[in-house]
């Protein structure tokens, strides 16, 4: 999405915009948007994080930037960077609340507003890809997404799911809404497959296994990979550690990774 028309266009400094989305909340949407973050960064890329989980942003703390403030320049909002070289940049409802137990009890409108105002008044600076962390479901918030992305071109969309039945079922509605709205599926990622002893390494399957794969299949989408359980990188995104303590642990979650992001970012040129 290369804008040439100026700084007053929305997104103007955002080359490229991806959507992650899930069809329900707990398959670990968020873990995985910062995972594709910091791996399309370490892939040599400038990278915008936009979360709009309005009523969980979880992004601030898996980076490390809670009690960060958000400043206001004459193009919007400056987003927080997660690097002194300034090549990840975040935004979130997040850094506008007081504490992390502070809730937003909002009806939709409110909501929708807030989103629209993420999409279209953010400062953006030479950002080759946006991700955008979106809640959970296909609900008002996300047609108001695609609603404030309709002037622009948007990549498309990563679908996460765990790889049991019931959440691949969730994931399909989420495939069929994304069809009915235009926006292409780039790929799904089975995210919690399998468990990574932290002694051995060896993986482990705890839930059914394949899910993602065979829905990718049936849908005739792309199957982008599986990221296991990693109890270390479990443990460094929960308490905020440093950016270089939260990149893709060793092992197989580090290929994992790698491999997710080579095939996306394949797609999206």
């Amino acid at each position: 999405m290369d804008q040439s028309g100026g700084d007053a266009t929305p997104l103007a400094g955002v080359k490229h915009v991806i959507l992650v989305m899930s069809g329900k909340g707990g398959v670990g949407k968020s873990t995985v948007a910062t995972q594709l973050a910091l791996g399309i960064r370490a892939a040599g890329h400038r990278v915008g994080i936009l979360d709009i989980d309005l009523c969980g942003p979880s992004i601030p703390r898996m980076l490390g930037l809670e009690g960060k403030d958000v400043h206001q320049c004459p193009q919007g909002w400056v987003p927080v960077y997660a690097d002194q070289q300034q090549t990840l940049a975040v935004m979130s409802i997040g850094f506008l609340l007081t504490d992390r137990d502070e809730a937003v009890v909002w009806r939709g409108p409110k909501k929708t507003a807030m989103i629209k105002q993420f999409v279209t008044d953010v400062a953006w600076q030479d950002v080759d890809y946006l991700l955008i962390d979106t809640p959970p479901g296909t609900s008002d918030e996300h047609i108001a997404i695609l609603e404030s992305l309709r002037q622009l071109r948007c990549d498309g969309a990563v679908l996460v799911t765990t790889p049991q039945n019931l959440a691949v079922g969730d994931v399909r509605r989420q495939v069929t809404f994304c069809r009915r709205t235009g926006l292409k599926v780039l790929g799904i990622v089975e995210n919690m497959s399998g468990f990574v002893c932290p002694n051995c390494s060896e993986c482990t399957n705890i839930f059914s296994s394949g899910g993602g794969e065979q829905l990718s299949s049936v849908a005739g989408v792309p199957f982008l990979g599986r990221l296991p359980l990693e109890p270390r990188l479990a443990a460094a995104l929960d308490a905020g550690a440093p950016l270089t303590e939260a990149a893709p642990a060793a092992g197989p979650v580090a290929d994992a990774v790698s491999e997710i992001v080579r095939g996306l970012l394949q797609t999206v040129r």
